[in-house]
């Protein structure tokens, strides 16, 4: 069954004749960039190596034979979108100098495989009076404070481009439902990452390139993008989620050296197929029938990794620093657990934080249901279990705590 629906290809034999672009990717992009320069009235002198990482993963992904038009298409939108705001962030601190010293505070990064109630633990730390997450549109357009005109036209035209995503591939809203006005993953701010691949393609090129990387500019960046959004507004204390930030806990802790991780924890063999779908439903919107095997393949790689590099980091950070929160004691008994959650990050913890529980925890769950199977990709328990080692038993002993 497709993934995808006849709207989206509609769309797509409409987009054909302009995505000739991904056959010259290098001059397509370069055209992309003189349009931000003039739409803006801002120059990216100073930001070529941030422009030219961007072309970097246009061109990898425009070697996928695969690629639909409207893959192409939403994916030099989205560099765009991006460059535009770090333009926008840089200039803003050249307005205000003072951003550059907005003091950034014991921040709270949650971390962990996908679908181990990562936005859950996120939610609910976000929820508090003294926290707060960036919401979804001030990630795609971080700013100073605004007219609050400007901002309903912003959070309106996201909203729209979200419910285009659900009519292009219904099961979205199932999987990851996505609200401009809700704190969101800090992917949305980062430029690279294991995301590209997660959503887009198997891009080995642009993979390697990400296993070389040296993530300390992209983490300063969300620094500077959060002491925009800061600026001018009530100080709370941040709290961050993107299951990939496992991989960067070393650096995240360089840039932000008081940082605290909250580590969520489930059995791999019981998240792996829940993954896999997600992928397959975001590869279905970039890719003429995606390889269902390949993205078993790439799931599993990039999660055993992720477990890895957080492992070996964790052995490396101070005592202290992370918070390993079971997945089933945080689901089955969270009126016990989150307080648990808060009094080990030293937050504090009151009525009115319970009554957010309350009110996270009462949203429907049969809804966000969604069917699917290991072997669909190739994939099955024993192999999973092979691959992510003892971890497997760790999950378990965390639960019996």
């Amino acid at each position: 069954m497709s993934r995808t629906t006849l709207t989206a290809s509609i769309v797509n034999a409409a987009l054909a004749p302009a995505s000739g672009g991904r056959k010259r990717p290098k001059e397509a992009w370069a055209k992309a960039v003189e349009q931000v320069e003039k739409a803006t009235g801002w120059s990216t002198k100073g930001e070529e190596q941030f422009v030219a990482d961007l072309g970097f993963h246009l061109r990898c992904l425009a070697d996928e034979p695969k690629l639909t038009p409207f893959g192409w298409q939403s994916a030099i939108g989205d560099a765009k979108a991006r460059l535009e705001n770090r333009l926008r962030i840089r200039e803003r601190i050249i307005e205000h100098p003072e951003i550059a010293d907005e003091p950034i505070v014991d921040p709270v990064f949650v971390v962990g495989l996908p679908r181990t109630a990562t936005t859950l633990a996120h939610k609910i730390l976000a929820a508090s009076d003294d926290h707060r997450g960036p919401l979804l549109w001030e990630m795609l357009r971080t700013d100073v404070p605004i007219d609050p005109a400007e901002a309903a036209k912003t959070i309106k035209m996201i909203d729209s481009g979200a419910r285009m995503m659900v009519r292009f591939a219904p099961s979205w809203e199932v999987i990851h439902p996505i609200r401009s006005t809700a704190p969101e993953e800090s992917m949305f701010i980062l430029p690279h990452h294991t995301y590209h691949l997660a959503l887009r393609a198997a891009l080995p090129e642009y993979r390697a390139w990400l296993g070389e990387r040296d993530y300390t500019a992209d983490y300063v960046y969300l620094r500077r993008a959060l002491q925009v959004l800061q600026y001018g507004r009530e100080r709370k204390r941040w709290t961050l989620k993107y299951p990939a930030h496992l991989n960067d806990l070393e650096v995240i802790r360089k840039v932000f050296p008081d940082a605290k991780f909250v580590w969520t924890h489930r059995d791999p063999s019981t998240v792996m197929g829940s993954v896999c779908s997600l992928m397959e439903t975001s590869w279905s919107l970039y890719q003429r029938r995606p390889d269902l095997r390949q993205i078993g393949e790439v799931a599993l790689g990039l999660l055993t990794e992720s477990i890895e590099r957080g492992r070996q980091s964790r052995q490396r950070l101070p005592g202290g620093s992370i918070v390993d929160v079971p997945y089933h004691r945080l689901n089955s008994d969270p009126v016990n657990e989150v307080p648990k959650l808060y009094e080990a990050l030293n937050a504090k913890w009151t009525e009115k934080d319970a009554a957010n529980l309350e009110n996270v925890l009462a949203r429907p769950q049969a809804d966000r249901r969604h069917e699917y199977t290991l072997s669909r990709y190739g994939l099955d328990i024993q192999s999973i279990e092979d691959a992510f080692g003892d971890y497997t038993a760790l999950c378990g002993n965390f639960n019996t705590r």
